[in-house]
């Protein structure tokens, strides 16, 4: 059998997917082929695959820092939020159908089967799978029928490392009250533990690390200090977008607002943005106003383009864009906040919700009808004005068009044209997501320089590499895996 650690939280947003992805780049490095795996994510930050399935950005990222292309068996179910209480369920890459939260709990054990199998398929071709976790390993009153932590570590037999976020406060509780709460069978399958983000002097900590060894009996496997260079890796979760809202470049030379909604989708688009120095990227959330001086607005996905655009109505954001564009502002829709720049969005056989049709914001002339196929592929290809090269991928559910598609936004390599810009050329809609990736891309829609964003994300698998291996005993960890 194939040699394989399992990462869980205490909790989520603890570092789980980072540390996977460090440790990946990092067993790479030693010549071992190392696949990630995630049984159960929940996410809308999705990537498509190259065999044209889509799973979470955080496991992309690991096959990225394992060197190798991302594929559909690496996150077997992934869960995206439609509404505070359902989701939509893609299992391998593709969609299986939705579910209210209570209602999922009792399809859990008829998913096992599907990530049993894709393990078993993933393992085939490794030497090392590391695989991570969902939220808290304490969820025990999620426990029955679990996927996605103890469920996956018992029924595999795969060893588990517990790690827990000691910039959030409470961090030994956190390790010995999950401990406490676990059955004592689950418990048994934790055979260490690491503590994250650590600030300050890390000798500190080292009563800590000795009580929580003592109170658990599970070995301390490595205190791991905060690394900034971490932050200029993609977000998973948009919990993690309240951070970045937080952030101000007041002397930069371009200012661009983004309101988050609800259900916002891939809003890694935006990654390559907050990279740029001279760009003051202002994350808005509802009861924040869209500023006067801001030079472009962009509407990124969402998983319900009705819903979330009836959010942005109820913000007043649909006034703040039309007057920011009466002033000669620019506005950018990207996937669903394309459909939202639209006359109308049509929903006849229900996707988002009861059939019927809604106003879109018209700021361009075309209308989306919304479909139950989900398109999803890789795409590459030029700028419809100045012809800049950008690679991406579409994943969306809707065909969009109209007079503006006259003058389309991209043109792809397969012969497409995609998108939409309106007469004087202020507001602009397309499907493809990763234009901004592109440095020329960038430059072409943006002005200015350029860093090299893909250069930036490496050199931050390197460092967070380097890292772990300088603050985690990688040769420990290796003779833990089963």
């Amino acid at each position: 059998m194939v040699a394989a650690l399992m990462f869980q939280g205490t909790g989520s947003s603890v570092g789980k997917s980072l540390i996977v992805a460090g440790l990946a780049r990092a067993f790479t490095r030693r010549g071992l082929r190392v696949r990630p795996f995630k049984p159960q994510n929940m996410s809308n930050n999705a990537a498509v695959t190259a065999d044209g399935g889509e799973i979470g950005r955080a496991q992309a990222l690991q096959a990225r820092a394992a060197g190798i292309a991302a594929s559909v068996d690496m996150n077997p179910v992934l869960l995206k939020p439609q509404s505070e209480t359902g989701a939509q369920i893609i299992v391998q890459g593709r969609i299986y159908g939705t579910a209210r939260a209570r209602d999922y709990q009792a399809m859990k054990p008829r998913l096992l089967a599907h990530v049993l199998d894709s393990f078993a398929r993933l393992s085939a071709g490794a030497d090392l799978v590391l695989v991570e976790g969902a939220g808290s390993a304490a969820e025990v009153n999620l426990r029955a029928g679990d996927i996605a932590n103890m469920g996956f570590a018992r029924a595999t037999a795969t060893p588990v490392v517990l790690i827990g976020d000691i910039d959030r406060g409470g961090v030994i509780a956190s390790l010995i009250g999950t401990h406490a709460v676990l059955d004592r069978d689950d418990a048994a399958m934790i055979r260490g533990f690491l503590v994250n983000r650590m600030r300050g002097d890390p000798s500190l900590f080292a009563d800590g690390m000795r009580l929580i060894a003592e109170r658990t009996g599970w070995a301390p496997l490595g205190l791991v200090p905060h690394l900034p260079a971490a932050a200029r890796l993609p977000a998973e979760d948009a919990q993690e977008l309240a951070e970045l809202s937080r952030a101000r470049r007041p002397g930069a030379r371009l200012r661009i607002a983004v309101p988050l909604l609800p259900c916002i989708s891939n809003f890694d688009d935006l990654d390559p943005l907050r990279a740029e120095p001279d760009i003051d990227l202002l994350l808005l959330y509802p009861g924040t106003a869209l500023p006067g001086g801001c030079d472009l607005v962009i509407l990124p996905g969402s998983k319900a383009t009705i819903a979330d655009l009836a959010s942005l109505r109820a913000a007043g954001w649909d006034i703040d864009i039309t007057a920011h564009r009466r002033r000669g502002g620019r506005v950018l829709g990207l996937c669903g906040g394309y459909q939202m720049l639209g006359r109308s969005i049509a929903d006849p056989d229900g996707i988002e919700g009861p059939p019927g049709t809604v106003a879109g914001l018209g700021l361009l002339d075309v209308a989306t009808v919304l479909t139950g196929t989900k398109r999803l592929l890789p795409v590459s290809g030029r700028l419809a004005e100045g012809g800049a090269a950008f690679t991406g991928y579409e994943m969306h559910m809707g065909d969009t068009a109209g007079p503006d598609a006259a003058r389309p936004f991209v043109h792809l390599a397969d012969g497409r044209a995609d998108g939409a810009r309106s007469a004087d050329g202020t507001v602009g809609g397309t499907y493809a997501h990763g234009l901004f990736a592109a440095e020329a891309a960038r430059v072409a829609l943006l002005g200015g320089a350029a860093v090299n964003y893909e250069a930036g994300v490496e050199s931050a698998l390197d460092a967070l590499a380097a890292h772990l291996a300088a603050h985690i005993d990688l040769d420990r960890l290796l003779s833990l895996a089963a």
